[in-house]
């Protein structure tokens, strides 16, 4: 099987990581590469499971050892980037590689693999429900959610052009059954969506 990598981005609250979950266990041959990130783990996450945790100045020695695909400064002090590392251990084992990473982040690997990659961007129906999504997830402070809407404005009209595939996350089972679609084409065909 050639390489090839899914690339899954979108603003905070938009549902990715549940409709990531959901590509995961529909396609076995897929695996998740678990992104490096120098923020402090929430709730249950654990190292190596949801992230791989470093500090601020790791992440930086890491950075200056060229040891990421890609990186970005999100916040200031704040990291998150795909260790090279990460892409060599799920190839070695023949698998496809499933991204699940922020807008920017998303934009520079969909540049880095090229035509081995599909880039798909997953947005909320709007940026009203997005802020009801964070906030009923409970796990942040007002004022980090405040910063995360600003930020998902900002990334939704980055995202513009920049991907394969832009998927609404309205309804659930609707997202699951178009991201199933689009990401059955590719691994078995190889071909991409015409956008949307």
């Amino acid at each position: 099987m050639q390489n090839k990598v899914i690339i899954f981005s979108a603003p905070s609250g938009s549902g990715k990581s549940t409709i990531v979950n959901h590509i995961l266990e529909s396609y076995p041959q897929l695996e998740f590469s678990i992104s490096a990130t120098s923020r402090a783990p929430r709730g249950n996450e654990r190292n190596g499971r949801e992230y791989w945790f470093f500090s601020a100045d790791e992440f930086r020695k890491m950075i200056s050892e060229d040891r990421f695909v890609e990186y970005e400064e999100v916040y200031p002090g704040s990291f998150y980037g795909t260790l090279k590392s990460e892409t060599e251990r799920i190839w070695n084992r023949g698998h496809v590689i499933i991204f699940d990473v922020d807008v920017k982040g998303g934009v520079n690997l969909k540049r880095f693999f090229g035509d081995l990659a599909l880039s798909v961007f997953i947005q909320a129906p709007s940026i009203e429900c997005l802020k009801e999504r964070l906030l009923s997830r409970g796990t942040d402070s007002m004022e980090a959610i405040e910063k995360r809407v600003a930020k998902a404005a900002e990334e939704i009209e980055f995202a513009q052009g920049k991907f394969d595939y832009t998927l609404v996350n309205d309804d659930l089972g609707a997202a699951f059954a178009e991201a199933d679609k689009i990401i059955g084409d590719f691994i078995e065909k190889g071909t991409r969506p015409a956008g949307r």
